[in-house]
């Protein structure tokens, strides 16, 4: 699904007058690159975060299997308990949880967990009705040959169907209203740019456009090549710019999916946009719906029914975003509790060694480039202290108060964020270490040093990572220190898991007893 005419009449005549609004930012390298009015307007829309549907369903499929096992174990309690004289009898409670798990795969058999299945009321409530019936006269069969009908009682059996039913009933149908919501605000959508217009990109977005119950909404087209061989409009989607524009425009307005519709025999010009684009936290494919080299059909994967060769994926996404979260928030919150005596010791310290504030702010770069504030112990003379990082501290950097040497030796000024972790969000415990805006390599900005650096904001920074624990951590006074820390980063983000990340976190403290590079 793309945009329509009225809404591309309306972009054009206020990209127009927004263009007047635009000015270049000074500051070399590290100055944002300047978009085209068209692409200023998409990116400034208001664009509400995304739910990744898989996890809705998955979410559906625990709700649904809690309340089936409810309902047979509520049923029992309210019931056979009281009727037969107060007897626990366990094999009630194991059946309804039995229920629940058949219930739950008769229901992924049925083909009702799917998104556009909870947009539809009629179809999942009826297929859900099919389903249910079956698991409950499989329930009845196997009593009935096992004999075991004087063990459970009937009433308990028709009160389950029929409560069970009404109540899949009601939570299907606040489902639907619930995602219903989502897709009216976009956030069940993958916004989805396509990269090559001409022929082939009319093939595709024409392609995509025709698709039923579509997911992909476009928003626009990239290309390299001059209006003359690639004309501002394809199939009615806006040319908004180049590959190097749409770099600056994901980093602008959330872009899920990146789509190439150039033929796999141009692979020289697909490995060079490649090279730009994957420093990007998103999905990136290779439409193959007009190659005529054709694969495997289990060589593909397929948005609706068009085929694609996936190039990269982000790197975490789905349940692996859930996990993530939940490790940040409930680990998290148990060492701030725990450090919390450390951290006010360290507070005192600081107010009697030197004057000034005990926290210091400092602005430094996030997921997906986002500028993010970041809190840490003062460690340097109120006078004296470096928001932007712009000069490396250095042995024995006079800036550096007495407390603030041991607590930069000890990593101990980095305790307070464990506040952005718990509570703003903006942290991981284990990521890529967050740079300051104007950190440098010598006298260069890392991203000069480094080709790729900006391929570890993928995913959220952290706390530690595991370049920390692997020693490289502290001072960069060379170009090699910030690359082998950069390629640790890239190592951790491909090959992330929660593992991974408990055996950074139980290293650190032995990373951190290596204090020879840290001052």
């Amino acid at each position: 699904m793309s945009m329509t005419n009225s809404d591309s009449n309306s972009m054009m005549q206020a990209a127009s007058a927004m263009a007047v609004a635009t000015a270049s930012v000074p500051g070399g390298r590290s100055a944002p690159r300047q978009l085209s009015p068209l692409a200023q307007l998409a990116a400034a829309q208001h664009i509400m975060p995304a739910f990744s549907p898989i996890v809705v369903a998955g979410t559906v499929r625990l709700i649904e299997f809690a309340l089936i096992a409810l309902v047979g174990v509520a049923t029992y309690f309210g019931y056979v308990y009281h009727a037969y004289g107060h007897v626990f009898d366990w094999y009630y409670v194991a059946t309804a949880f039995g229920v629940a798990g058949l219930a739950v795969i008769a229901f992924q058999a049925a083909d009702i967990y799917q998104i556009q299945a909870f947009r539809n009321p009629v179809s999942q409530c009826a297929r859900l009705t099919v389903a249910w019936s079956i698991v409950f006269l499989l329930l009845v069969a196997s009593v009935f040959f096992a004999q075991l009908g004087g063990m459970y009682s009937r009433v308990w059996l028709s009160a389950y169907y029929g409560i069970g039913l009404f109540t899949l009933y009601a939570a299907r149908l606040f489902v639907y209203g619930i995602v219903r919501r989502w897709t009216r605000e976009g956030r069940l959508d993958r916004r989805a740019v396509v990269v090559g217009g001409g022929d082939p990109g009319e093939h595709l977005v024409s392609a995509l456009d025709h698709q039923k119950d579509s997911d992909v909404r476009l928003v626009g087209v990239f290309d390299d090549r001059g209006d003359d061989r690639a004309p501002m409009t394809c199939a009615g989607l806006h040319k908004l710019g180049t590959v190097d524009d749409l770099v600056e425009f994901a980093r602008k307005t959330r872009v899920d999916l990146v789509i190439f519709s150039l033929p796999i025999s141009a692979e020289s010009r697909i490995l060079q946009m490649l090279k730009k684009l994957w420093v990007l936290p998103v999905d990136i494919r290779l439409s193959a719906h007009t190659n005529k080299l054709q694969f495997r059909p289990r060589s593909y994967s397929y948005i609706g029914s068009v085929p694609v060769l996936d190039v990269f994926d982000r790197p975490i996404a789905d349940w692996d975003v859930v996990m993530k979260w939940l490790f940040d928030k409930l680990v998290g919150g148990l060492a701030l509790v725990a450090a919390l005596p450390m951290m006010a010791i360290v507070a005192l310290a600081i107010k009697l060694d030197s004057r000034g504030p005990v926290l210091f702010r400092q602005k430094r770069y996030g997921f997906n480039n986002e500028l993010i504030e970041v809190f840490k112990f003062r460690s340097m003379y109120a006078e004296a202290t470096d928001a932007t990082a712009s000069r490396l501290v250095t042995k024995g950097d006079a800036r550096v108060t007495r407390v603030g040497r041991f607590i930069r030796k000890t990593s101990l000024d980095e305790l307070p964020q464990l506040f952005n972790v718990v509570f703003k969000g903006n942290l991981s415990l284990v990521g890529p270490r967050p740079h300051a805006v104007h950190a440098k390599a010598v006298d260069r900005l890392y991203d000069e040093a480094v080709d790729g650096y900006f391929a570890r904001h993928r995913v959220k920074p952290g706390i530690t990572g595991w370049a920390q624990i692997n020693g490289w951590r502290g001072e960069t006074d060379n170009d090699e220190k910030i690359q082998r820390r950069v390629e640790h980063d890239l190592y951790y983000i491909e090959n992330w898991s929660v593992l991974f990340d408990l055996y950074i976190l139980a290293m650190t403290p032995f990373a951190l007893a290596k204090t020879e590079s840290a001052y």
